[in-house]
């Protein structure tokens, strides 16, 4: 099932959308492909309200005049789309510092730590929207975020998903179909060295094996 998911996670149909999604913090090939089938077509929501109310993840208010009490979410929407925004952004507060800090300001006012991760749940996918319909990169994340990202994502990958590249060459093809065009060939994570593949080297090897560019 993974490696079907790998497939398609960069196939025609979904894999502009899925490389899009796949950068974001929490975000893996099952969550991705899990948020993609529950969403379809992401132009179908003018606003990310509108995929936020979609989702179920909007809260109910109360509003007399007099006060303005945000209630429990609605849960009216998809319910995979909900399990799948919760569960990435548990992941995200574990692995991003602007995602934690944002958890941690809310789990402050609210004190009750699945309501703080709702919130965090909905803010990113607020930035699915961004990032589907305007193919923005991740804003919080930097260059080598994103470099590291693709790599664990090749390292996730088949050897017949990744079409023949290696870890090091697919991280970096991955990073020419978001558009971040770098020069980071070499970097530090968890205090060990990482490598990805130059660019000419990948388009040398994109050449070879007949990969569109």
């Amino acid at each position: 099932m993974d490696a079907e998911l790998g497939r398609q996670c960069l196939g025609e149909v979904w894999g502009k959308s899925a490389m899009r999604l796949l950068q974001l913090s929490g975000f893996g090939v099952i969550i991705t492909m899990t948020i993609l089938s529950a969403i379809g077509d992401i132009f179908r929501f003018e606003s990310s309200n509108k995929l936020v109310g979609y989702s179920g993840l909007g809260a109910g208010v109360h509003d007399s005049g007099k006060e303005h009490i945000e209630k429990r979410i609605t849960k009216s929407g998809r319910k995979e789309l909900r399990w799948a925004m919760v569960e990435a952004a548990w992941c995200a507060i574990r692995i991003s510092p602007y995602w934690k800090e944002q958890y941690e300001k809310y789990l402050r006012r609210m004190r009750k730590p699945n309501q703080a991760i709702v919130v965090i749940a909905r803010k990113l996918l607020v930035a699915v929207w961004h990032v589907l319909t305007k193919e923005e990169t991740d804003a919080h994340a930097s260059e080598e975020d994103l470099a590291y990202k693709m790599l664990v994502l090749a390292w996730d990958l088949d050897e017949d998903v990744r079409m023949g590249l290696t870890y090091k060459q697919f991280a970096k093809y991955a990073l020419l179909k978001l558009g971040v065009e770098n020069d980071i060939t070499r970097f530090v994570r968890k205090d060990v060295p990482r490598r990805l593949a130059p660019r000419e080297e990948v388009l040398a090897r994109m050449a070879e094996l007949g990969i569109p560019a």
